[in-house]
């Protein structure tokens, strides 16, 4: 089998401007921020990133480069734990497992490189492409600025599309469900309708917002309360039909031990959850629950990992994150009824930074 040890690790933050602010129920924004790593060994490069703070790449320099540099790149699962372990004083979830992440796309992605492997073959799969929907719709956007995502999405085939609501933690649920409709008639009968309150609402105001999602034919209810909050997604799961999805802050396997018994869907992020390794781990648990798993956002860096489990729903097709993707990164494959391919031919993941991203690097402070 090739070995090589892994020489050294490569950080660098890069912040992208949105085309506007954009904002969801809890949360503004007017940029979005990538962490990017090389992992070199033997004259092959490993690329991962996570979309975080400019801190994680302080967490990868001081506390996960010491731990990673120096082993063999075959042996992931030691890197893994050797990260988990060197962060055991500073906290292993949130920012520090998104540095994690970050790190284990690229030693994933450096090992099938060195043996000149597609990543999806050396994941596995069970399956030539991959699903997605179309996601955004924020809570500022007016009806022309929404007609606008919703045609990026059908130009993409999505079968499905999702929109923020709870807009200002739920202030204003006649707009939220007057969006909804909106919705629906920009996309069609045909469509599947999904919303995310992004944590917004009380599980009373949840339950009584999901009694007319329901009736509105709205299939996905993502984080109608906070995914802190276990109690109150299990009360709304109770009370509604559409499916009550969430996970997207799931850092182990704890975390979706704990949140798979009160979501129909659980959903991974492999720039959170820590990276494929973190993933595949969820996605097991997520089985052994009988539920399926949606990817959350980070379209392209999803779709090996995504290939590689029977019980996929779908990927998140996030427009911040297709944008973005295709800017800094050249090999970003392109959607095509609804579907996202999986490479066979090449090695890796296939992606790789362009040279126009640098106007985006930010100097460390």
């Amino acid at each position: 089998m090739y070995s090589s040890q892994i020489e050294r690790l490569e950080v660098a933050v890069y912040r992208v401007p949105t085309e506007g602010p954009e904002a969801d129920g809890t949360l503004e924004w007017d940029a979005t921020t990538a962490v990017v790593v090389h992992a070199h060994a033997g004259g092959v490069v490993g690329l991962g990133w996570t979309y975080s703070s400019p801190a994680a790449a302080a967490v990868v320099i001081h506390h996960l480069c010491d731990v990673v540099v120096g082993r063999d790149a075959a042996d992931i699962p030691g890197a893994f734990e050797a990260m988990h372990r060197a962060c055991r004083n500073c906290g292993t979830r949130g920012l520090v497992t998104q540095a994690i992440s970050a790190v284990d796309i690229a030693l994933w992605d450096l090992r099938a490189r060195l043996r000149n492997l597609p990543l999806s073959a050396l994941l596995g799969r069970c399956r030539s492409s991959v699903p997605i929907y179309g996601s955004g719709g924020f809570t500022n956007l007016d009806d022309a600025q929404l007609a606008e995502q919703v045609r990026v999405w059908q130009g993409a085939g999505c079968a499905a599309m999702k929109i923020k609501i709870a807009q200002g933690w739920g202030a204003d649920t006649v707009r939220d469900l007057a969006r909804v409709n909106r919705l629906r008639e920009l996309a069609g009968d045909t469509v599947e309708i999904m919303v995310d309150a992004n944590g917004g609402y009380t599980p009373g105001q949840a339950r009584r917002v999901g009694a007319a999602l329901d009736h509105l034919g709205v299939a996905w209810f993502e984080e109608p309360v906070s995914s802190d909050d276990i109690d109150g997604l299990a009360a709304v799961r109770g009370a509604v039909r559409c499916d009550v999805a969430a996970g997207e802050y799931i850092s182990n396997r704890y975390d979706a031990r704990q949140l798979a018994p009160v979501v129909d869907c659980l959903q991974l992020d492999v720039t959170r959850c820590g990276g494929y390794t973190g993933w595949l781990a969820g996605a097991d648990i997520a089985a052994a629950h009988n539920l399926d798993v949606s990817g959350h956002c980070a379209p392209a860096l999803h779709i090996p990992v995504a290939a590689a489990i029977p019980r996929l729903r779908h990927l998140e097709y996030f427009i911040d994150h297709t944008r973005l993707e295709a800017e800094m990164f050249d090999g970003v494959p392109a959607p095509s009824g609804g579907q996202l391919p999986v490479s066979t031919t090449g090695s890796g993941h296939g992606m790789s930074l362009t040279a126009e991203a640098e106007k985006y690097r930010q100097v460390p402070e």
